[in-house]
């Protein structure tokens, strides 16, 4: 796969994460894979994984550069966010790198994944609700616990960002307003996102990547031209969210993750 198409698959990418306030990953993850596992290498869910978090590292730290501008930046629960979630990530990790985590199980729990998170923010795109109503609360240390430990564990485990997540949990659960939880779970992922691809690109593989640019199982060659795109798609995206309405963002996102967690399922057990 090209450069360029590559480019042009961040930068979509990237305007679901601005949209949406999720990593890019439910596209980032898919297409690496598919990369990886076409071209026969070994390990191809850790590739995906490593190079899938650097992908959504960038696009996540793009989307909080724009929340910071936009002034709908909170730094402090932000960084309790992420650094909880880095308890998820560690846990995650231990789960890929067992001999029990294989391409099917990725397949499922990455697909499941997907689903859930449909089905959340769907029921919140229904929701009647006058959003503006709600308190901003301070994002404390137990909906930190577990927002961001469940959304660590999960970027672990499907190599995403964990904002399709951390997003409905924080709205929905925790009654946070839906534009606190966009900008409150990117700066988390900025943080949790990058301790994890940090550790997964320490480890030594056994073979190659598809490119030269590697580091670990981080496969800079491929994920540098997605992250270009995320990062610039990201920001589009920001100026598009105000502009859109929020029924039609959730229904939309929910169809895409119906569409690619079924894609994905099709790829490795019946193709």
């Amino acid at each position: 796969m090209s450069f360029e198409i590559l480019l042009l698959i961040g930068l979509i990418a990237g305007i679901v994460a601005g949209l949406m306030g999720v990593g890019g990953g439910i596209i980032f993850t898919p297409v690496l894979y598919f990369l990886f596992d076409e071209a026969g290498i070994q390990e191809p869910v850790l590739w995906t994984i490593a190079s899938g978090l650097f992908c959504t590292f960038i696009a996540a730290l793009g989307g909080s550069i724009r929340q910071y501008v936009q002034k709908n930046f909170y730094l402090k629960e932000g960084v309790i966010l992420g650094l909880l979630g880095m308890i998820g990530i560690y846990l995650g990790k231990l789960v890929i790198t067992s001999s029990y985590y294989n391409r099917k199980q990725f397949a499922v729990f990455f697909s499941l994944m997907l689903f859930y998170a449909a089905y959340m923010l769907f029921k919140r795109g229904s929701d009647k609700s006058d959003e503006f109503k709600r308190e901003y609360k301070n994002v404390g240390f137990k909906a930190g616990l577990i927002t961001g430990g469940v959304g660590g564990f999960v970027a672990s485990l499907a190599g995403v960002g964990g904002g399709g997540i951390m997003v409905p949990i924080l709205n929905l659960f925790f009654k946070q307003p839906f534009k606190k939880t966009v900008s409150v779970s990117q700066l988390g992922m900025v943080i949790m996102v990058f301790s994890g691809w940090l550790q997964l690109a320490l480890l030594t593989p056994e073979g190659i990547g598809i490119t030269e640019y590697t580091i670990g199982f981080v496969d800079f060659g491929a994920a540098l031209p997605l992250s270009i795109g995320g990062l610039i798609g990201g920001f589009g995206g920001a100026l598009l969210n105000q502009k859109v309405r929020r029924d039609l963002l959730q229904w939309g996102f929910s169809l895409l993750a119906i569409i690619m967690a079924s894609r994905l399922l099709w790829s490795v057990f019946l193709k």
